[in-house]
């Protein structure tokens, strides 16, 4: 057995025997965390209680009987009227039922018999169907009995495509589905064209009316009308506002983006849906193995924006992640907790990430930043940095920073916003997501989209004269985290029947966090793809 819960409320679920169900002829029950992403999402493992032989068949034979008093007949009511199911396991492969219903004058019923039919091919088991029956009226005094029957069969069934029945292909492999890729890549094809356009003619134009203005007199100069990107190039490298804190987002997007690729990857050779916490358990993995990176981007870029303090960049830059997310898992545990849900993490699991933290992150975090401050930490600007900054001149509304950063984040979240539909179904209701190349080829198409609309963003921000790009091309890349959890609250709000307090703190606070993370890993790819872009245009103009 595993869990236990209200249907509307996925994540709010309880351990089994919270209900007064009946404990088979053990006394104790053995509870089993197997991974680190079993224990993180709630799942926990106890003896059921009902004898199975491989290839015995049982016939209806008692599990054990109970005497329905005040309290269970309360507990069992209650179940029933918030439409209970459970979740079974065997050799891996789950069953869901219910607990009850109600009649049409809400008076509780529970189903007592469970007939299991499990299909096998060779000696291993392939296929499991449960069946219940035998619906009994609950009353206060009434002994109610709970019994069980086993019937095997043989099956046709491969081992290795035992999970087809837990995949809904229609839904999934929905033309809609389809059809919003073909969207993601027809906008990136009309974005990348855009970005060439940019290149190839108006910053064609742009170089031949500077060079027109080599050949005149410093009169002729002054006097004429000067204007455009060219104007700021010894301001555009200035060292932004707070460059600790941008070195170490931009580390941690870059981090994220390398394990979300590497994870999906696994996951799509791999086939980590037919494991329990398998997903959540390989991220871990990956995102402790390739700590390193956070630290080589964001120390060789804080040692290119001229940094001082880099024992505090690389500190913050390493902690940073780890503290957001224990922050978001601290405060929905504490509800966990009160509510004594099976989704409140055990202190042993929580000891166990704060050592993969301490132990494994900080010190490859470490190694990294090392080795890109020696490595890739010189500054090469093609511009030198003037000693006073020039003024930036008042321009349009729709120029401003603010505007920009708003704007940008539209069409990158325009080009995801299905694939999410599809990523928030499978976990807050009740399919398994095993699309990961469809992951794979959106996460691939967002970061082509985000460094092209940052791209084009960052030119029209040069362009008024306005060289606060650095900060600016972050958030442009990171806005899209506001648009996704406006529609994770659209979701939540005429997608799901969810309610309670539980289930409401747990859905936006770990959507906070997975919009705050796709914020980070956006703008990350965001600064990276303005910064090369800005590099590009500045080394081919002839500057004094």
């Amino acid at each position: 057995m595993n869990t236990i819960g209200p249907y509307r409320n996925r994540q709010e679920t309880y351990p089994y025997f919270s209900l007064p169900f009946c404990r088979g002829p053990k006394e104790s029950i053995e509870h089993a965390h197997e991974t680190l992403g079993e224990a993180l999402l709630g799942i926990e493992l106890q003896y059921s209680g009902i004898d199975i032989r491989f290839k015995v068949d049982i016939s209806k034979t008692t599990i054990c009987e109970i005497t329905v008093t005040e309290s269970v007949y309360e507990k069992l009511r209650s179940a029933t009227a918030n439409q209970y199911w459970y979740q079974m396991y065997l050799d891996d492969l789950p069953i869901w039922s219910v607990v009850g219903e109600l009649s049409t004058s809400n008076e509780p019923f529970i189903w007592t018999h469970k007939q299991l039919d499990i299909g096998y091919n060779g000696n291993q088991i392939v296929k499991i169907t449960l069946i219940n029956s035998e619906l009994v009226a609950l009353k206060v005094g009434t002994p109610v009995t709970f019994t069980y029957s086993v019937k095997w069969h043989a099956s046709s069934v491969p081992f290795e495509r035992r999970y087809d029945d837990y995949l809904d292909f229609q839904f999934f492999q929905h033309r809609i589905h389809w059809f919003s890729i073909f969207n993601s890549f027809m906008m990136v094809l009309f974005l990348v064209a855009l970005v060439f356009m940019i290149l190839l003619r108006t910053l064609r134009r742009d170089y031949a009316r500077y060079n027109k203005e080599e050949g005149l007199s410093d009169l002729d100069r002054e006097l004429g009308d000067e204007y455009g990107w060219k104007q700021v190039h010894g301001d555009v490298f200035r060292q932004p506002t707070n460059p600790c804190l941008l070195a170490s987002l931009v580390g941690s997007g870059a981090h994220l983006a390398v394990v979300a690729f590497i994870a999906l990857m696994l996951a799509l050779t791999n086939q980590l849906y037919t494991e329990r916490g398998g997903f959540i358990s390989i991220a871990i993995f990956v995102f402790a193995a390739t700590a390193p990176i956070n630290g080589l981007v964001g120390g060789s870029l804080y040692s290119q924006l001229s940094g001082k303090r880099w024992i505090r960049q690389f500190l913050l830059g390493a902690t940073l992640l780890p503290i957001l997310v224990c922050s978001v898992a601290f405060f929905v545990n504490l509800i966990a907790i009160y509510y004594q849900t099976s989704r409140a993490i055990p202190f042993l699991t929580m000891l166990a990430v704060a050592a993969i933290v301490l132990f494994v992150i900080i010190p490859l975090n470490l190694v990294g930043t090392v080795l890109g401050r020696n490595l890739c930490g010189h500054t090469d600007y093609p511009c030198r940095v003037n000693a006073v900054p020039k003024p930036i001149p008042e321009k349009k509304w729709f120029m401003e920073p603010g505007f920009l950063i708003l704007l940008a984040g539209l069409l990158p979240f325009g080009s995801i916003f299905i694939e999410l539909y599809f990523i928030f179904t499978s976990f807050w209701a009740y399919k398994i997501y095993f699309v990961f190349g469809f992951t794979l080829l959106v996460l691939l198409l967002l970061m082509t989209v985000t460094s092209s609309v940052t791209a084009v963003g960052t030119y029209f921000l040069l362009n008024s004269e306005d060289y606060r790009w650095q900060w600016t091309s972050f958030l442009s890349g990171a806005s899209i985290s506001i648009y996704a959890y406006i529609y994770s609250a659209y979701y939540f709000l005429f997608k799901t029947k969810m309610n309670g307090l539980f289930q409401t703190t747990f859905f936006f606070g770990y959507m906070a966090l997975f919009c705050t993370c796709l914020g980070v890993l956006c703008g990350a790819i965001g600064y990276l793809a303005a910064s090369r872009f800005v590099r590009k245009i500045y080394s081919t103009v002839k500057v004094d």
